[in-house]
């Protein structure tokens, strides 16, 4: 039995075209990014692996909105919270 050469790697059994079943290995699925405040999944933001978010340019990795690590019902909360806040 072949060893997958890291953890981050899962077996994936496919039949081949000589009806042989052999093992290939695949990345493991990775997390949505997800909001500072709640926890829920942030909308806008691609659900790539690091190095692939690497090779994105900066507009494609975030949403273009005051506050990029919340989600948009926490942001206007906070906005809202900041402007109660100063008067």
């Amino acid at each position: 039995m072949r060893v997958p050469r890291s953890r981050s790697q899962r077996k994936v059994y496919v039949k081949t075209p000589g009806g042989k079943t052999t093992i290939h290995y695949r990345y493991k699925k990775h997390k949505f990014a997800k909001c500072a405040n709640c926890g829920s999944t942030l909308k806008g933001v691609p659900n790539k692996r690091p190095n692939e978010m690497k090779k994105l340019p900066k507009t494609k990795k975030r949403p273009s909105r005051p506050h990029p690590h919340l989600c948009s019902q926490c942001m206007r909360k906070g906005i809202i919270k900041e402007a109660r806040k100063n008067d």
